[in-house]
C-alpha cells in the first residue's frame, strides 16, 4: 500500500512540475510588439534642428530615424527595426538620442518655430534619407544648410547631440593627452639631470 500511495505520488508530481516552467516561458516572451501602421506611400521625414534625429511629422504616433534604426515608443517600451512600417523588435532601453528630443516638437512642427526663430524645416524622402544620413552627419550636412533651416540660431560649439562622427575624436583624445603626459614624465627627469650636472649653472646658482 504504501508502495502505491508513494508511486502515485511521483506520477503527480512528474506531471504538476512542468507547469510552473511553461509559465516562467511564457512570461519571458510575452512582449506585444506594436501595431503595423500603413502607409500610402513611404513617408517623408524632416530633421530636428541641433541634432541628427529625424522624425515622421504627419502621423500620430513617433517615429524616428537615427544612427540608420527606425525607433518607436509604444505602451512604455520602445522598438526599433531597419524598415519603417515593419520588422520591430524590442528594445531594452530609451535610445540615448532621446534625451535631446524637446517634448513639445509637434508644436514647433505646426508653427514653424524653434527656439523663438522661424523654422522653414525641409521635407526629406525617405529613400533620400537611407542612402545619405550617415554622409550627411560626417559631413555637418545640416548645420550648413541654414543651421537646420531655423533663421537666426547660432550654431553651437559643441552639439551635446550622440554622434558616431564625434566619437571617434572623443576616443582619440585621451591617447593624445596620455603621449603627452609621458613625454612630459621623460623629459622631466632628463632636465633635472642636466641642470644637475651642467656647471654654468651650478656655479651661477652658487654665485
Amino acid at each position: 500500500m504504501k508502495k502505491f500511495v508513494f508511486g502515485t505520488m511521483l506520477v503527480m508530481l512528474v506531471i504538476v512540475a512542468p507547469f510552473p516552467t511553461m509559465a516562467r516561458v511564457a512570461v519571458n516572451v510575452s512582449i506585444n510588439l506594436p501595431p503595423p501602421i500603413v502607409f500610402a506611400a513611404p513617408p517623408a521625414l524632416i530633421v530636428l534642428p541641433e541634432t541628427y534625429v529625424y522624425v515622421v511629422p504627419d502621423v500620430d504616433v513617433d517615429i524616428f530615424f537615427y544612427n540608420g534604426w527606425w525607433w518607436r515608443p509604444w505602451e512604455g517600451r520602445w522598438y526599433r527595426s531597419r524598415h519603417y512600417d515593419s520588422g520591430w523588435a524590442y528594445y531594452q532601453s530609451v535610445p540615448s538620442f532621446y534625451r535631446e528630443i524637446p517634448s513639445g516638437w509637434r508644436n514647433d512642427y505646426r508653427d514653424h518655430r524653434w527656439g523663438g526663430h522661424q523654422w522653414d524645416y525641409q521635407p526629406i524622402p525617405q529613400r533620400q534619407l537611407q542612402q545619405n544620413w550617415s554622409t550627411w552627419e560626417k559631413s555637418k550636412h545640416w548645420e550648413k544648410q541654414n543651421t537646420w533651416g531655423v533663421q537666426g540660431l547660432q550654431p553651437r560649439t559643441q552639439s551635446p547631440q550622440p554622434s558616431r562622427a564625434v566619437q571617434p575624436q572623443s576616443q582619440a583624445k585621451p591617447q593624445v593627452h596620455e603621449v603627452t603626459k609621458s613625454q612630459h614624465q621623460d623629459a622631466g627627469p632628463q632636465s633635472e639631470r642636466a641642470l644637475n650636472h651642467n656647471p654654468e649653472k651650478s656655479n651661477n646658482h652658487s654665485t
